[in-house]
């Protein structure tokens, strides 16, 4: 498989609304309903709000793009970074390097999980928060996802905090990782 990740464009929210459908429920922590987990898509992942993610300043939002796949299924996962303060008061304590950036999504295509291709996708992660001119970037993860805990942690983050994070009426505990650019 080879992959390549870049920035997204406006043709990319349908297919970036279909990849987080599919990705958001495998980083839900176990028992959570379902009914949240099809609100939180339907509201905070729809092709909409990835249509005012591209079109915001503040964010930027890249795409892993299988180059060997027809047009259909080319997209394997995305990025969304937020530049600015953190605006949850236990992030803003947490991370201690500013400026910084927000790793607000990183989802990869279980079909492409172990195959080096969530690894190019952070690769162009960090560069991106890089040439916002960031000193830092940082994510929230679940405390029971030890797979995505182990990849941040490859990848040099490390955990600073904690912080909620609300889908649909159940708050669930993240830890807060962070690493320097």
């Amino acid at each position: 498989m080879t992959v390549t990740a870049r920035p997204a464009t406006a043709s990319d929210a349908p297919a970036l609304a279909s990849v987080a459908a599919l990705t958001f429920p495998l980083a839900c922590p176990p028992g959570t309903s379902l009914v949240d987990i099809a609100r939180f898509v339907t509201t905070v992942l729809s092709e909409a709000r990835f249509d005012e993610h591209l079109a915001d300043p503040a964010r930027h939002v890249l795409v892993l793009v299988d180059d060997e796949a027809g047009s259909d299924d080319a997209l394997l996962g995305y990025a969304l970074l937020v530049t600015g303060e953190p605006a949850d008061a236990d992030v803003a304590a947490a991370v201690e390097a500013r400026p910084t950036v927000e790793l607000s999504k990183f989802y990869v295509v279980p079909a492409a999980h172990g195959q080096g291709a969530a690894r190019v996708l952070m690769e162009a992660t960090l560069a991106t928060a890089e040439a916002t001119g960031a000193s830092s970037i940082w994510l929230g993860v679940n405390q029971l996802n030890a797979r995505a805990q182990g990849f941040y942690a490859k990848h040099g983050f490390e955990r600073v905090g904690t912080k909620r994070f609300t889908v649909g009426a159940e708050t669930h505990d993240d830890f807060v990782l962070a690493r320097a650019l």
